[in-house]
């Protein structure tokens, strides 16, 4: 992973579901809907919190506007924001791995 990806790791629960959310192109409340789902509704957006992250991401460039369905913006992964998730969830592997093997608990 280059080093230039590592900068935004970890990411925080809710950007890493907005990421995979995003793996199709989807609006706000679409990204919404699909995190509650994802996340087995243990991540709950709001608009707020969304809108917010939407911003950043686009800033860094991990996602990109690909159109609108009247009002509704819509938004997919870039290439970039695919490796950083991709960084990302390999390294929660590791995590869940070395929970797994722990005896402590």
């Amino acid at each position: 992973m280059s080093k230039i990806f590592k900068k935004y790791l970890p990411l925080t629960e809710s950007t890493a579901y907005i990421l995979l959310a995003l793996g199709e192109p989807l609006h706000g409340y679409g990204v919404m809907q699909k995190v509650d789902a994802l996340s087995e509704s243990t991540v709950k957006i709001g608009p707020g919190t969304l809108y917010g992250a939407f911003a950043t991401l686009e800033n860094e460039e991990m996602i990109v506007k690909v159109g609108e369905q009247g009002r509704r913006k819509v938004y997919t992964l870039t290439e970039k924001g695919k490796q950083v998730l991709k960084e990302h969830i390999r390294r929660c592997e590791i995590l869940v791995k070395n929970g797994t093997l722990s005896k402590g608990w």
